[in-house]
């Protein structure tokens, strides 16, 4: 009984223990749920905390995107605002300046306007006094005309009475068998009339020669002189620095000799003006001849005609002077002196007429159509423009002409002339020059100027000289001939 007491309380002592263990079992599953479920639990919470952080972040990049997107924003509105205000000021600039534009436009039209209306007035005015200018010498003309008829009257009377006598003097040397032959007739060579055109150049130059020692004095009374003939500085220091050297190298102590290597030099240095006129290489040959007022255009074309005539070339002339009634009629003049045909338009425009007489030497065959112009100042803007013009239609007519473009200068100018020479080369390009009236001038040396290029001139040959009104006194220049002539020789 006992036995089974402690049997009973053995395996109630054992299902207490089981109980207690199955307790403590469960209590340690409990225990490590609720561990679980707290590790979970912190981890939820770590997770929730990451994800708060992150959405954090993600709200905080969003935010420094909006901003940056805002920035940007503004940014391009604010580009966009100084480009439109850019866009502004630079429609009101060019406004402002199209204005300004305008009013220059304007105002240089008024000044057109004004200078067009000065130069219609200006030309009415020389037009009035063209005409009576024309009237004048249409007047004087007549009574030239009448003077030369009764001349001419005379002059047959006086023929016929020194033919008859010349008749009797024939008859009585018949009878005394006299032998006398007569007196030629003395004529002046070219040579001579060209010395004493330049006499008074030559005077004061070649007369420093003339018992003087070879030394300083000399050179500085030479400077001088060729200063006060117009020769210019440049070719004076030219031609005196040449002189030099060769009185050094040549030991020349006679003034002679020295006048005579002055010569020398002076011939050298004008050579490149010397230059023989291409007549006859082309057919018809066309001369546009410029200068200004009284420098001797009309004149010198009527002494080429006769030259050109001599040399058995037929000419035409082109009155292109179609202001002056005078010139027209003195070229008319020439003409019929020459018997050379002229073509002329009273009052019409020179190009026209220089166009017309360019065909009209080709359709009749002429070798040589000079075409004259009106005499002008180079400060005279409009009438070098109407210059370059007429040269431009002769062009039209002829695409190789003019051939020839002349200036003629009038030799007592002096230093004046190059500034002539300069402003024509630069409006019409120059190929020669005629330069005039020498005869008595005491500035013969301003061709050695333009030989030595003076004033930005360029040494353009110089195809006649001319020391009188004859008509064998325009000649082709001569470097040899016109050195001596300066130096009196």
């Amino acid at each position: 009984m006992a036995e089974a007491a402690r049997q009973a309380e053995a395996e109630r002592q054992v299902d207490v223990e089981r109980r207690a263990e199955a307790e403590r079992q469960e209590e340690v599953e409990r225990q490590a749920a609720a561990e679980r479920q707290a590790e979970a639990d912190r981890q939820a919470e770590t997770e929730r905390q990451a994800e708060a952080e992150r959405q954090a972040e993600a709200n905080r990049q969003a935010e420094t995107e909006r901003q940056a997107a805002a920035e940007r924003q503004a940014e391009a509105e604010r580009q966009a605002e100084a480009e439109r205000q850019a866009a502004a000021e630079r429609q009101a600039e060019a406004e402002r300046q199209a204005a300004a534009e305008r009013q220059a436009e304007a105002e240089r039209q008024a000044e057109a306007e004004r200078q067009a209306e000065a130069e219609r007035q200006a030309e009415a005015e020389r037009q009035a006094a063209a005409e009576r200018q024309a009237e004048a010498e249409r007047q004087a003309a007549a009574e030239r005309q009448a003077e030369a008829e009764r001349q001419a009257a005379a002059d047959r009377q006086a023929e016929a009475e020194r033919q008859a006598e010349a008749e009797r003097q024939a008859e009585a040397d018949q009878k005394a068998a006299a032998q006398t032959a007569p007196a030629a007739p003395v004529k002046t060579s070219w040579l001579a009339r060209l010395k004493k055109g330049l006499a008074r150049t030559g005077q004061s130059i070649g007369g420093l020669f003339v018992g003087v020692k070879v030394d300083e004095n000399l050179f500085e009374e030479l400077e001088t002189a060729l200063i006060m003939a117009d020769a210019g500085m440049e070719a004076t220091d030219k031609l005196l620095a040449a002189l030099r050297a060769r009185v050094r190298k040549e030991r020349l102590e006679d003034a002679a000799q020295v006048k005579n290597a002055l010569r020398d030099i002076l011939t050298d240095h004008l050579a490149p003006l010397e230059k023989a006129f291409p007549l006859g290489q082309v057919k018809p040959l066309v001369m546009m001849i410029a200068g200004v007022n009284g420098a001797g255009k009309t004149t010198s074309i009527g002494k080429l005609a006769f030259l050109f005539q001599a040399q058995n070339a037929k000419v035409l002339l082109a009155a292109g002077d179609t202001f002056r009634a005078a010139a027209r009629e003195q070229l008319m003049e020439w003409g019929a002196r020459n018997n050379v045909t002229v073509i002329a338009q009273e009052g019409g425009d020179p190009a026209a007429v220089a166009f017309d007489a360019v065909n009209a030497g080709r359709a009749r065959e002429a070798d040589v159509v000079m075409v004259d112009t009106a005499g002008r100042l180079p400060t005279q803007l409009h009438l070098m423009e109407e210059l370059k013009k007429i040269k431009r239609v002769i062009g039209k007519a002829d695409g190789n002409a003019p051939h020839e473009v002349l200036l003629v200068v009038d030799g007592n100018t002096g230093q004046n002339a190059l500034a002539q020479i300069r402003a024509f080369d630069a409006a019409i390009n120059l190929t020669g020059l005629v330069v005039t009236k020498l005869d008595g001038t005491a500035k013969g040396g301003t061709l050695a100027a333009v030989a030595a290029g003076s004033q930005g001139v360029r040494p353009i040959p110089v195809y006649w000289i001319g020391v009188g009104e004859g008509l064998n006194d325009l000649q082709p220049f001569v470097a040899r001939e016109f050195a001596a002539a300066l130096l009196g020789d």
